[in-house]
């Protein structure tokens, strides 16, 4: 009975005198007498020590049932002492945790601190346990960069054998990174391999907005992508030999240094395909690869070229085959030939997949990320392919998946364990300018809608003269095939003093896009619209008559073809996106006409990716049948830089018109300007060629000038700054051919879309 001494009567008690040579002690008890317990039972600390009835204890055991009492973790103290035919066992108990606190937290929340840690309340008080949740605790806060933080675990004694336990916890300064240098770095500058690893340099811009910090598993995590960019350019030997992390002095930065060899950079030699499988010819297999010899060596391309394979094997039937790449190496012409095998895989089925995790997206959200189904054959390269889909997803924080054997050796289980993270956003905004005054904005995004990996946005934005508001909808498996279903709708008002006259716009646009190549992607969509101008109070006869025609509507089907290189990324450094559409109009409503677009986007980087060159060409076209073109259907807006948003085109009464056509050719040019990396800001050149032109003159009542074809020309310098607020550019420009009526600008700024 707890509290009390128990007595435990054992078969016999007797002292062995053994040989001189052992000279060891032997014990037999009759009673066992154990005390200072008062929650655990006295049966249960004998049967921590292990003593059985009329087992004969050496004074060895007598110290190992000791050991095994002690390191139940239950006891503060244990003793144990034999006296005379009684074993007694004294014993203080640890006490109960009454409660939990944390003092001195702010930026870790006490919650969060909760789910760490191994104590917990009414659990016994461990002092073991209690150091590791302390350095749990500190590594928690290294993770945010607070490497200096300390934790000291305090115990307030209270009635009953019970305790508090109060971490206290210095969360000390964020440590920042001073500098990022690389040690052996050849064929790329220090400068672009600090754009390549995550770990920044915190520096004048970074200190006062956005300081970067310290951790250690970043720098593991650099590591990583520091092969991986060696290894798309050909460097097949590269590694990092090792990664120094120096503490400054004053302990407020680290200096961090990457040791790396490159190696030499390899290219693509032969290129053959051979065929261990009767039904496989090939040389069919042979001209299905686009990896060409001469080209730099990645091992995106041979992933690329045996999933191309792969794929064509299923279609032609060819049960289990495997593409396995046997590379050979030539040292002396730097080269690496790969010759791809069609081999026959093993036998293995997938029998299902599992996946855990996933409290808010649905099942079927992961599992289309699967070419794979239950049944078919086990493809390890189609699993890992869609572990990457499932990250690229951004739903989750983490996702794991593995294969391991199922309910039969021929049988494999996969499964997908995921960590949810949040992908909602909800965004304020503000903004100024001379011409629409202040305006506002607000605006609501959900990557992954109701858990079903749909697409939601709406917003809403307004100045003294403009309202625009917009809702997006997509759902990328339109009937659980790889079709994305649209819905837009949006609606602009307008009461703008510099075109003399509102405008109410309002759009439903409705859309599918699926592929129809590996590169290459069709939308089909029906647009309709609303247009309406109003309260004209210009000159222009040609303007006068268009508002005059009120409010019409608009009603059309179209398509749009994408080619984009960059789905695919088999050359880093450059990448080809182009683009041809047109919409028929005419399906009732007031207009008939087609709205024809094309656009053609070419990028590479030179000088060791130091250096990134850009081409653009666009153009439009709208042809009319019946009723003539209005403003609020012709291309305006900013054709070029140098120029105002509809600053050029055709003009009546130096009121500007927009119009019918329009083309521009526009080169740029990015590069480092020396500053140090921290600040984001990189410099650009650009020089810009376009030209908005034609427009119906009926209704004219002055002169009408630039209708004709007459190409504008600007270069300019700018500034791009990664700021907090996203890629800013400033650009600062000059029109070198312009024509009378038109509205230069010499400054401007702009949002950067990436390429």
């Amino acid at each position: 009975m707890a509290g009390s001494i128990a007595s435990i009567t054992l078969i016999a008690f007797t002292f062995l005198l053994m040989p001189a040579k052992a000279d060891a002690q032997s014990y037999r008890f009759t009673n066992v007498a154990i005390e200072g317990n008062q929650r655990i039972e006295s049966g249960t600390i004998l049967n921590f020590a292990g003593i059985a009835r009329g087992e004969t204890i050496s004074a060895g055991q007598l110290n190992e049932a000791y050991q095994r009492i002690l390191g139940s973790g239950l006891f503060e103290e244990v003793s144990i002492n034999p006296r005379g035919n009684t074993l007694e066992i004294r014993v203080v108990e640890y006490p109960t945790i009454s409660k939990i606190a944390f003092e001195g937290n702010t930026r870790i929340k006490d919650e969060d601190l909760v789910g760490q840690i191994e104590s917990a309340s009414r659990q016994v008080y461990n002092p073991t346990k209690v150091e590791r949740d302390a350095a749990t605790i500190v590594d928690a806060y290294a993770q945010s960069g607070r490497s200096a933080a300390r934790v000291t675990p305090k115990v307030i004694r209270r009635s009953d054998n019970r305790v508090d336990l109060v971490f206290e916890i210095f969360e000390g300064q964020k440590i920042e990174v001073q500098r990022l240098s690389f040690v052996g770095n050849r064929a790329f500058s220090d400068r672009r391999l600090r754009r390549v690893v995550d770990s920044k340099q915190a520096g004048l811009f970074r200190a006062i907005i956005n300081r970067d910090t310290f951790v250690q598993d970043r720098i593991e995590f650099d590591k990583q992508l520091l092969a991986d960019f060696y290894a798309a350019r050909g460097y097949v030997d590269f590694r990092v030999t090792g990664t120094n992390a120096e503490l400054a002095r004053e302990r407020d930065t680290y200096f961090v240094t990457f040791n790396i060899e490159e190696g030499q950079q390899f290219t693509f030699g032969d290129i053959t395909v051979v065929s261990e499988l009767p039904e496989a010819d090939a040389a069919e297999y042979q001209d299905a690869l686009r990896v060409k010899p001469g080209q730099i060596y990645t091992p995106t391309q041979v992933e690329n070229s045996i999933a191309r394979m792969e794929r064509l094997g299923v279609r032609n039937g060819v049960d289990f085959m495997r593409v396995e790449p046997r590379i050979t190496r030539n040292d002396r012409e730097l080269t690496l030939d790969v010759e791809f095998a069609l081999v026959r895989g093993p036998r293995i089925f997938v029998e299902r997949i599992d996946i855990e995790g996933n409290t808010t997206t649905l099942d079927r959200v992961i599992r289309r990320q699967f070419d794979t189904v239950e049944g078919d054959p086990f493809n390890p390269r189609e699993i890992r392919e869609a572990a990457e889909r499932i990250r690229a997803l951004d739903y989750f924080e983490t996702a794991d998946v593995d294969a391991r054997e199922g309910s039969t050796p021929d049988q494999v289980v996969v499964d997908v364990d995921v960590e949810e993270k949040s992908t909602g956003s909800l965004s304020f905004g503000a903004s100024y300018s001379t011409s629409s005054g202040i305006g506002f904005s607000i605006g609501f995004s959900e990557r992954n809608f109701l858990g079903r990996g749909q697409r939601l946005s709406a917003q809403v934005s307004a100045s003294s003269d403009t309202a625009n508001y917009r809702i997006n909808f997509v759902e990328p498996a339109f009937l659980g095939r790889d079709v994305a279903f649209g819905l837009d709708f949006g609606l602009v008002e307008t009461t703008d003093d510099f075109s003399f006259y509102d405008t109410t716009l309002g759009t439903f646009r409705p859309s599918l896009t699926f592929p129809v190549s590996e590169n290459g992607r069709l939308s089909l969509l029906y647009s309709a619209a609303y247009k309406d101008m109003s309260n004209y109070t210009g000159t222009s006869g040609i303007l006068a008559r268009e508002v005059a025609r009120g409010d019409e509507f608009a009603s059309g089907v179209g398509y749009e073809y994408t080619y984009d290189t960059r789905r695919t990324g088999l050359n880093p450094n450059a990448g080809v996106l182009l683009a041809f559409g047109q919409e028929f109009y005419g399906l009732g409503g007031d207009q008939e006409y087609i709205k024809t677009s094309a656009r053609a986007i070419a990028q590479t980087k030179v000088f060791n990716e130091e250096l990134t060159l850009r081409a653009t060409l666009e153009g439009g076209a709208l042809n009319f049948s019946g009723e003539d073109s209005r403003a609020v259907d012709r291309y305006s807006g900013q054709i070029i830089r140098g120029f105002e948003p509809n600053g050029i085109g055709p003009t009546e009464s130096l009121e500007q018109l927009g119009g019918n056509y329009f083309a521009s050719l526009k080169f740029d040019a990015e590069f480092p300007l020396g500053l140090p990396e921290e600040y984001g800001i990189t410099g650009g050149a650009f020089y810009d060629i376009g030209a908005l032109w034609d427009v119906d003159t009926a209704g004219a009542t002055g002169p009408v000038a630039s209708t004709g074809f007459k190409p504008r020309q600007a270069v300019g310098v700018s500034l791009i700054w990664q700021s907090p607020f996203g890629p800013l550019r400033f650009n600062f420009s000059h029109a070198l051919e312009k024509e009378p009526g038109d509205k230069t600008q010499a400054f401007d700024l702009s949002v950067v879309t990436r390429f």
